[in-house]
């Protein structure tokens, strides 16, 4: 038997041997090449595993992170929108490293009279502006922003230390050992920007009334990251890419207006020094009422607070542990409401403040869309640690702090608002209370690596804003990528990029991340199998520092998918996805040989022969028999048509192929090839389908599922419907 088979496999080799030399296939002289193949591995590209960051994409056994303490005293002066602030430090050197010097963020030097940030932006002449935005803009009038360092020191000692804009390096007296910690002290103020007029992630809005909304957050000095991937993440804040924060624990004193509301990161130390005996009993109601929310200041109560003024103070005292920043807001305009939120048997507070000028929407929304976002976040991460989540309305904001956000979404004067306006609160609500998962618990690097908190905390987002109303949110992330992707190439930056020079900021750390893990979950991988080795990530970077090989890793690691080339394709290029229908050939079951199959037949007559009875395939509808396999089966559904149909690909990005045919009857049939069948050939790639009912129509894509730019090629017969037509054509121009 072993001798017949290895006559018939040589025989084989020799036929193909002889076809091709008589088609007569001329070999030219080539130069060598790399492996450039979409499916060949990000090894080349991945930092190297090592015992901190494993080839899992787990945290190692050597892992280490730093720790910093913060014992705060705050001072919030309404009269002159000035902070005062104390902090006592305690820097806890976990790494195996000897550190020489410490740097602190000072995020507030970012707007200060001499920073360079407006310095390192293009300008072009207005034709037009108002004489205030001329005296801005030309006249170079300071404004006394940023942080005034008045002083730092140890053991009550100056601590010497040197400032470069917005870092602050702090010379130890000797260098800090490992294991070891250092504890020093800073003394600062600065005056608050207003939001709405000189921008900012926080700041104050102001109202008509006179009245301020404090919103308030980068207000302290903030240690910088160490770690063995970056060393001190010392990079400027330039105003766009974020954070990299080390935990620890806070405990901090606030003192503002004694007729001012207050909520901040962590929890309420001093409820019956602050809080009116009345606004104890309804927060308690609060605590145990899981379906509304309930008023412990009411709208009218708001109101009436907001004619006054006091000259008197009030301490807030508030504790938090294991958190990365610290942000608070306070206002005497706020109404307050909140309600008990059940996460896996575990009780969260979900909170709004906000102005009169936010109702009715907020009184409507704003709470419950915070409590569905603790709920479905933790489904698919893990669940919320703290003990609740703030969510804080302010005119122009949509910012993120560990158990606190600021979110925009107001109403017209008189109270209605369009669905627009709606969609944009509950959006902006939903993922800035989302970002509490990342980055404030799995913590990334914000300044290195925008999408890492942003994509990964949009695409939740878009899983939570289904669930809190499937009609407002319905849309096709994949599908509404397109329009970005299929853009201007010399305006298009991959995502992984530094997020300071990312050109199109949005999409490309927002909704192209997003959209890619969508396609993951619905498209490659499968709901389950992408649910647990997301969980899987998160839970392995709950409170530590993740890097995108991290990321991929874990995923690859937990699910048992090889998906290099995905995360080649979508994250390290700018490619795009386009994959259509080249030809579609019928073809017919025959008794017939073709003449070429007969030449063959009458040359290896002998391999025919140990070959037995034989059916043939022609492109001749005239030469059909589709009884010929009535002799061979007595199954009852023969197929009587075939199609050969070849798909092309010239688009950059690999994606499954997924087919929709429809059958004359009026039936459909649904195939998916995944993205390997590219793996031989990325230009174009070949199928036959056999079917027992004639095929009218083919599309590829039916649903719109793998971002595909260009549709015009989706369709046999061609249809011409797609937006996108003459995108191949610049492509190849």
């Amino acid at each position: 038997m072993k001798k017949i088979f290895l006559f018939l496999f040589s025989l084989f080799f020799s036929i193909t041997a002889s076809l091709a030399q008589e088609k007569k296939v001329e070999s030219k002289t080539k130069q060598g090449h790399t492996d450039q193949n979409k499916f060949r591995q990000l090894k080349d590209v991945l930092a190297t595993p090592n015992d901190q960051h494993t080839a899992s994409g787990a945290p190692g056994h050597q892992y280490t992170q730093q720790k910093v303490d913060y014992i705060m005293d705050i001072r919030l002066e309404e009269s002159t929108n000035k902070i005062y602030g104390h902090e006592k430090i305690t820097y806890h050197n976990n790494s195996k490293d000897q550190l020489e010097y410490l740097w602190v963020q000072l995020d507030q030097n970012m707007r200060a009279d001499d920073s360079e940030t407006p310095l390192s932006k293009s300008t072009s002449i207005n034709m037009f502006m108002s004489p205030q935005k001329f005296q801005e803009t030309y006249m170079s009038q300071g404004k006394g922003f940023g942080f005034n360092i008045e002083k730092v020191e140890s053991d009550g000692k100056p601590l010497s230390h040197f400032i470069h804009r917005t870092m602050m390096r702090i010379h130890l007296p000797k260098p800090l050992a490992s294991g070891d910690t250092f504890k020093f002290s800073i003394q600062w103020n600065y005056k608050i920007n207003d939001i709405n007029k000189d921008g900012g992630r926080s700041g104050l809005e102001t109202f008509p009334d006179g009245n301020n909304n404090y919103t308030i957050a980068q207000f302290f000095p903030r240690l910088a990251v160490y770690n063995n991937v970056e060393g001190w993440q010392n990079m400027q804040f330039w105003g766009r890419s974020e954070w990299a924060l080390e935990f620890g624990d806070y405990e901090v004193n606030l003192t503002v207006p004694a007729d001012h509301i207050v909520d901040a990161t962590g929890t309420l130390q001093n409820e019956k020094n602050v809080l009116t005996k009345e606004q104890r009993k309804r927060w308690e109601k609060a605590r145990n009422s899981f379906k509304e929310p309930v008023f412990i200041v009411t709208q009218a109560e708001a109101e009436k607070a907001e004619k006054g003024r006091t000259t008197l103070t009030k301490t807030w005292k508030f504790k938090a542990k294991n958190v990365r920043d610290f942000a608070f807001a306070s206002s005497r305009k706020y109404i307050w409401d909140a309600m008990a939120t059940n996460v896996n048997g575990k009780t969260v507070m979900a909170v709004s403040l906000y102005p009169k000028e936010g109702n009715p929407l907020w009184e409507e929304h704003s709470t419950r869309a915070v409590a569905t976002t603790l709920i479905e976040y933790s489904k698919l991460t893990f669940d919320y640690p703290y003990p609740k989540a703030i969510s804080v309305h302010s005119e122009r904001q949509g910012m993120e702090y560990p158990m606190i956000c600021f979110n925009y979404g107001r109403p017209n004067p008189d109270g209605t608002y369009s669905d627009r306006t709606k969609k944009g609160m509950l959006g902006v609500i939903i993922h800035e209370i989302g970002h509490n998962f990342f980055p404030m618990i799995v913590n990334s690097d914000e300044r290195q690596w925008t999408w890492m908190d942003e994509g990964l905390n949009s695409f939740v987002e878009i899983l939570a804003e289904l669930k809190y109303d499937p009609e407002l949110f319905a849309i096709n992330p994949a599908k509404d990528i397109t329009r970005y992707m299929a853009g201007d190439q010399s305006n298009i930056s991959p995502i992984m990029s530094q997020g300071d020079y990312v050109k199109q900021f949005g999409p490309n750390a927002y909704t192209k991340p997003a959209a890619g893990l969508y396609i993951l979950r619905k498209t490659i991988m499968g709901p389950k199998l992408f649910d647990y080795a997301f969980r899987t990530y998160a839970r392995r970077w709950m409170f530590k520092h993740p890097t995108p090989a991290d990321f991929f890793r874990s995923m690859e690691d937990a699910s048992s998918m090889d998906l290099d080339w995905f995360w080649r394709g979508w994250f390290y290029t700018t490619d795009v996805t386009d994959i259509g229908i080249k030809s579609v050939k019928p073809l017919y079951i025959t008794d017939k040989p073709s003449e070429r199959v007969t030449e063959l037949k009458e040359k290896y007559s002998q391999y025919f022969e140990s070959l037995g009875d034989l059916i043939y395939i022609t492109d001749k509808k005239e030469d059909a028999n589709p009884t010929i396999m009535d002799t061979y089966t007595d199954a009852k559904e023969i197929p009587s048509y075939m199609y050969a149909v070849e798909f092309e690909k010239p688009g950059g990005l690999v994606m499954p192929i997924i087919v929709e045919l429809a059958f004359a009857d009026g039936t459909k049939k649904r195939h998916t090839f995944p993205a390997q069948i590219w793996m031989k050939n990325d230009a174009s790639v070949k199928r036959i389908f056999a079917s027992t009912k004639e095929i009218k129509s083919i599309v590829v894509d039916p649903d719109f599922e793998t971002a595909d730019v260009d549709t015009s090629n989706n369709n046999w017969p061609k249809k011409e419907t797609n937006r996108f037509d003459n995108f191949k054509n610049k492509l190849k121009g």
